[in-house]
């Protein structure tokens, strides 16, 4: 099945998927981080939201 490139939020809210460039995308714009650090941050912890969160010192 094709990418659906209407998309604009997760398929699942708790994760971050950073095989997909438009959550990659999304995700840099909602926690104001670069692709870098957020590809980064889900090696280090997984790609739970608030593991990847609590890594960067978001609340």
């Amino acid at each position: 099945m094709p990418d659906d490139l209407k998309r604009i939020k997760p398929e699942d809210p708790k994760k971050i998927n950073v095989n997909q460039q438009w959550e990659i995308d999304y995700w840099t714009k909602e926690l104001s981080v670069s692709e870098t650090k957020l590809k980064v941050a889900v090696k280090a912890v997984g790609p739970m939201v608030k593991d990847v969160k609590n890594h960067l010192g978001i609340k």
